[in-house]
């Protein structure tokens, strides 16, 4: 079982940043696929960001094209926690965001793969 606890969400104008932070639980993080992914009000929750270990020494990730270059999706395993960091926000990018975990994950973008989910952390972008 892993709990997954967002933080860092806000208020912020276009253009700022934010830091979100996932925390997790359990001795097999380093092995779990993380994403992050959101949702916006009377629309479907869609991917953002992943990191899946590729079976040697590193990670791969995957972005969204909507955020590609302006979002980092980074982890710390001996931490247990996944981050993403949001630069150039705009307006659009206000939604839920949703971390979320899975052991079998093979397209890090499909959320049905993630056995695991935060309860979320709200952020908004004021124009």
């Amino acid at each position: 079982q892993v709990q997954l606890v967002e933080s860092g969400g806000g208020l912020v104008q276009a253009g700022g940043s934010l830091r979100l932070s996932c925390a997790a639980s359990g001795r097999t993080f380093s092995s779990h696929a993380m994403g992050w992914f959101r949702q916006a009000p009377g629309k479907e929750r869609e991917f953002v960001a992943a990191t899946r270990w590729n079976g040697g020494s590193a990670y791969y990730r995957y972005y969204a094209d909507s955020v590609k270059g302006r979002f980092t999706i980074s982890r710390d395993n001996a931490k247990n926690t996944v981050y993403l960091q949001m630069s150039r926000l705009k307006p659009e990018d206000t939604a839920v965001y949703y971390c979320a975990a899975g052991l079998t994950v093979v397209d890090g973008t499909n959320l049905h793969e993630y056995d695991y989910w935060g309860q979320g952390t709200q952020v908004t972008i004021s124009s």
